[in-house]
């Protein structure tokens, strides 16, 4: 058996996916793609995943994309270490946890890390070449994004977003110890990947640890969890002062 799992620095989407992938103890090859230098666009990586999107996953020669997925299909072919219910009225809290996450948070945050983090590489790219580089963009709407941005009404949309988002986790943590159930599953570690890794530093004016004492407290049980330190302490090429959701970027 062979696993090799594409990835960038660990956080958002790379980290989603490698968290299981320890979690369940399983032998898989890191490969890098530096992000900065648009790997994700070269020839190579469009072979592997022609969204020339990170991360994914390459399972004896199928190619998995897409974390959610990704998720899934690791516990498909890997039960032993289970990080969905295996009842199914717990397998659907999971997963509700996760369109939620995936439809109301991710897309949310992830416009506030491009505004802080991927607009000023773009801008620091010289504009003939910036225009090729945007012409190897499989995706249309990552063009559009990457020409245009988003405005200040998109941003202020974004952050209304990620309270409502912050503000219901806390509310579902008063009834149970994770965000699904009383079970660690998939579902914590998708929301920690997109927001609760981050969002005390990217906006420190919501006062987390005031406002939501209980994500607070879950976000260091998560961070203490041994599969969670080891995927964070992984590469990251990231230039420190445009790390947004793990350094300086704000």
């Amino acid at each position: 058996m062979t696993l090799k799992y594409y990835h960038a620095e660990p956080a958002a989407n790379s980290l989603k996916s490698m968290v299981p992938l320890i979690e369940k103890g399983l032998p898989w090859q890191s490969i890098y793609v530096d992000l900065h230098r648009f790997e994700q666009h070269e020839a190579w990586f469009v072979a592997i995943n022609p969204e020339g999107q990170v991360p994914v996953l390459d399972h004896d020669g199928v190619i998995i994309t897409h974390t959610t997925v990704i998720n899934e299909y690791l516990e498909d072919v890997f039960p032993d270490v289970p990080l969905r219910p295996r009842d199914p009225v717990g397998a659907a809290r999971m997963r509700y946890w996760n369109k939620f996450c995936d439809e109301q948070v991710m897309n949310y945050v992830s416009m506030w890390g491009w505004h802080r983090m991927v607009a000023v590489i773009a801008r620091n790219v010289e504009s003939g070449e910036f225009d090729k580089l945007m012409e190897r963009i499989p995706l249309p709407d990552q063009r559009i994004k990457w020409r245009t941005g988003f405005s200040e009404a998109d941003l202020k949309h974004a952050t209304e977003k990620i309270i409502y988002a912050v503000d219901k986790v806390e509310r579902a943590l008063t009834a149970t110890t994770w965000i699904a159930g009383d079970a660690y599953t998939l579902a914590d570690i998708n929301f920690f990947a997109y927001c609760g890794m981050s969002v005390e530093r990217m906006f420190p004016e919501l006062e987390i640890p005031k406002r939501c004492p209980r994500l607070y407290e879950w976000r260091e049980r998560m961070k203490a969890r041994p599969a969670v330190a080891k995927a964070l302490a992984g590469e990251n090429r990231t230039d420190p002062k445009l790390r947004t959701f793990t350094g300086e970027a704000r």
